[in-house]
Formats: C-alpha cells, sequence, structure tokens
C-alpha cells in the first residue's frame, strides 16, 4: 500500500496592513494551489489603529487557507521621535506571547499536520525567535525588490562588519556603489529609515540573515541582475523570486461602476491615471499645482486624490467629501470633459483597463509591479519607504520610467512645480518615447514566468521542496 503523502502547514504572519496583507494572502494562495499537502494558518495581529483590512480577513482565498485573528495585546503606539520601524519593532514584540500561544494551540490541535515553516513579514523579524523557540525554522517575506533588498543588506554590512556610520549620509550628496545595481547609488535615494539613528531597519535586515530563504516578489527576468548578486553571497539566506505576486482587482469594477463607465467611454491609451498607493496623500499646496499641470497638459486624466489625516494624527488617508476645498476655483468643471477626481478604488482593476495609457505612480513595489504586468509606462514620483530607490532603479538603470522627482519626499516640504509634473506628463503620454514598448515587453515576461516551467514557477516548486524537505 503506498504511503499517504505527509502533511504540512505554514505559518504566516503579516504586518496587518493592506498592502502587506493582501500580498501575504495571495502567496498562500500560490503555495496551496503548486501542492496539496500544504496548507496555511495566516496569524492576524491587531495594530493600535484601523487598518482597514476587514475585507480581506472575513473571506479566506482557499479551503487550505485560515485566518486566525489574535486578540489585542497590550497598546502600543508610534512615538513621533522615532522611524515608523521603531513603532513596527516594538509593536512586533508586544505580539510574541499572542503567536506563541497561537502555535502552541495549533500544534496541540492537530495530529494529521506539521508545522514546517513560519513565512514572516519582512518588518517582523523578530518573530524568528518564536519559531526558533518551537524549533521550526523561518522564512522572511520581502515584499520590496531585489535591488533594494540588496542596498539594504549592503548598508547594513557596512554599518556592522566595517564600523560605518550610514547615518552621516543624511544629507550627503554622494553616490555609493551597491552590489545590486550597475550604477552608483545617489544617497539621496536610500530609503529615509536608514538615517534614522534607532537603526531598527538595519536591525531588521540583519536579521534576515537567520533565515532559512528569503522569498522576494520579483522576477529573474526583471531583476536579473540583481537575483543573481543576493544569490551569489554566501552571507545571504537562499532566494526566491517567486513574482510577480498580484492582488488583481476585477472584482472592485462593481464597486466603482461609476469610474469603469467613464473609462469606457475613452480611447484605447489616451488617460493617465494618477494614484499614490494605498498610504499616499499629498498636502493642498501641492496638489494645487498637480491640478495645473494636468489642466495644461491637455491629456485626459483619472486622478486617485486622497485627504491627509489630521496634522499629529498617525491615520490611514481618508476621503474628501467635497474634492473643490483642495482643488483650484473651477477646476473640476473647466476639466470634465476629459478627467475625473476620484477617491480609492482598486489600482489593479484601473490599470486593467485599455482606455489607461499611463501611470503617475509613488514607485512602491507592488504598484510597480502591477504596472508591469498590464504593460502600462510610469512617471515616478517616489513618496517614502523603498520608493525613491525603486525610482532610481527604474529611471536610471532600466531607462524605462520617466521621472517628476526621483528624490522626492514627502517630509522635506519640497514643492514639486506645475511645469515639472506637466513636462513628465506629456513625456509619459507620447507615444514616441519607447517606453510603451518596454513594458509590453515586460508584460509578456512577467505572465511567462508563472506558467509551468517559467523561472517563478520552478522557484515556487524548489520552495515547496525546501519547506517539504
Amino acid at each position: 500500500m503506498a504511503e499517504a503523502k505527509k502533511l504540512a502547514s505554514l505559518v504566516f504572519i503579516p504586518l496587518p496592513v493592506i498592502s502587506h496583507l493582501a500580498g501575504a494572502v495571495k502567496l498562500a494562495k500560490l503555495l496551496v494551489d503548486a501542492d496539496e499537502s500544504l496548507s496555511i494558518t495566516v496569524l492576524i495581529m491587531k495594530l493600535p489603529m484601523d487598518a482597514k483590512i476587514s475585507s480581506y480577513t472575513k473571506n479566506p482565498p482557499h479551503s487550505r487557507v485560515t485566518f486566525v485573528e489574535l486578540p489585542e495585546g497590550e497598546p502600543v503606539f508610534p512615538d513621533g521621535n522615532k522611524s515608523p520601524e521603531n513603532f513596527v519593532a516594538r509593536f512586533t514584540e508586544s505580539q510574541k506571547d499572542l503567536v506563541r500561544d497561537a502555535v502552541a494551540e495549533m500544534i496541540k490541535s492537530s495530529s494529521s499536520s506539521k508545522i514546517a515553516g513560519f513565512v514572516i513579514d519582512m518588518m517582523c523579524p523578530g518573530m524568528i525567535d518564536v519559531a526558533n523557540g518551537f524549533d521550526i525554522p523561518s522564512y522572511i517575506y520581502v515584499t520590496f525588490g531585489s535591488a533594494v533588498l540588496g542596498l539594504m543588506f549592503h548598508l547594513q554590512s557596512l554599518r556592522d562588519e566595517h564600523n560605518v556610520d550610514v547615518t552621516e549620509y543624511k544629507n550627503s550628496d554622494a553616490e555609493i556603489s551597491m552590489p545590486t545595481y550597475l550604477k552608483p547609488v545617489p544617497t539621496t535615494v536610500w530609503p529615509s529609515s536608514v538615517f534614522y539613528d534607532d537603526g531598527d531597519h538595519l536591525n531588521f535586515i540583519k536579521r534576515y540573515r537567520e533565515a532559512k530563504g528569503i522569498i522576494v516578489n520579483t522576477f529573474i527576468e526583471f531583476e536579473s541582475h540583481q537575483i543573481k548578486s543576493l544569490s551569489n553571497d554566501e552571507k545571504i539566506p537562499p532566494i526566491y523570486p517567486l513574482g510577480p505576486v498580484l492582488q488583481l482587482g476585477d472584482q472592485e469594477k462593481q464597486n466603482h461602476r461609476e469610474i469603469f463607465e467613464w473609462l469606457d467611454k475613452q480611447p484605447d491609451s489616451s488617460v493617465v491615471f494618477l494614484c499614490f498607493g494605498s498610504q499616499g496623500c499629498l498636502d493642498e499646496d501641492q496638489v494645487k499645482e498637480i491640478a495645473v499641470a494636468l489642466e495644461n497638459s491637455g491629456h485626459r486624466f483619472l486622478w486617485s486624490l486622497r485627504k491627509p489625516p489630521p496634522k499629529g494624527r498617525i491615520e490611514f488617508p481618508g476621503e474628501y467629501e467635497n474634492p473643490e476645498e483642495v482643488l483650484p476655483k473651477g477646476f473640476l468643471e473647466r476639466t470634465r470633459e476629459i478627467g475625473k477626481v476620484i477617491g480609492w478604488a482598486s489600482q489593479t482593476a484601473v490599470l486593467s483597463h485599455p482606455a489607461v495609457g499611463g501611470f503617475v505612480s509613488h514607485c512602491g513595489w507592488n504598484s510597480t509591479l502591477e504596472s508591469v504586468w498590464f504593460g502600462v509606462p510610469m512617471a515616478v514620483w517616489p513618496l517614502s519607504v523603498d520608493q525613491q530607490a525603486n525610482s532610481f532603479l527604474l529611471v536610471k538603470e532600466f531607462e524605462m520610467a520617466v521621472e517628476i522627482k526621483m528624490d522626492y519626499r514627502k517630509e522635506s516640504g519640497v514643492i514639486v512645480g506645475a511645469e515639472t509634473i506637466e513636462k513628465a506628463i506629456k513625456q509619459l503620454m507620447d507615444p514616441e518615447n519607447g517606453y510603451q514598448v518596454k513594458m509590453r515587453a515586460l508584460k509578456e515576461k512577467s505572465r511567462m514566468v508563472l506558467m509551468e516551467g517559467g523561472s517563478s514557477y520552478n522557484y515556487l516548486k524548489s520552495f515547496i521542496e525546501n519547506v517539504m524537505g
């Protein structure tokens, strides 16, 4: 009689914000679809503020993906004088006992399957301690690209192995060679988190080296040099580029019918879409400059305009009841034939529409991959985190995106002028610029890699073998 195939389970611990949770859930579905003997439990931690994730936690995407909502822990709040990573580090620490209890309960209640690994969010590497306590291997899931991952490993190495104080580069105009970039990287596009004295982000990176493997949301045909560079470094755990892992939002079209009815009336590739991600918003003075640029460009536009949270409050962006309060007087009336200002809508659903021909983006890694998947050229306007370094990669290394302001940082208070924005939009929407050809080629590759025999498909199989082994 044939021996029954061994059942294995993974414990996923995502950071409970939409951009991280959605990617983790999609990855979980990819894994269980690829192997019928695998099941996944996603532990949902509770942030002290409303992260608006309930829509993702109500319906698991698969019968072998289970959500377990943890009870509220000791409240931990952000400190305005410290980095966001410092808050996440303290929050993760406060959740360890809750995670430990949940995993202990899983082990106690299931005799048919063994927990084969923890898949831990890149922002929560402190959970490696919990996995070690159960003698279970850890894998880190990184939601930014290989280039930035290599940049952070390099800076962590400079700090810890060569005693370099990387915070001294904060106001520098130096350019530093990095293994995962072919061109020297200006310090002005390094993630701002590396310049905080608390050093939490580089401490996160240091802990990645303890993992059994690192899953990266990218694919080798996109970041070829970057992935090879990481894989050739013996001090870095094995890299598994399983991307693009995308949360496609076709189901959202029914929820935003008015937007898609408007897009249906526009010619193919005629609309520039402006969206700065689920956490992206700009102040009123900057909003007015964008409005002037759009009006002067003459191009059709769809603009996702979000309302900043009240000053001093740690909240996610909201929606304007009346966008006219921050737009130039008469703007909506003058542009109603060619433009539409909206609140939040599914970015992937919009990018998938044939009317969309250009994307003004904050260049978050999820947004970058979505743009590639749908073959929509980008104009980059980073706000924070890894977005400046992503912009440098796309504009300077890959020469596949238009720059608005590559080293923009929202906290700097700099206002990007209407003329700069208008010029970039015109360049983006010009079919002669060659970006559309590059993006169409990448679009095809991004889909091939996930098919049987494709590079990401093969890495997925390799990862599952490693877990089961």
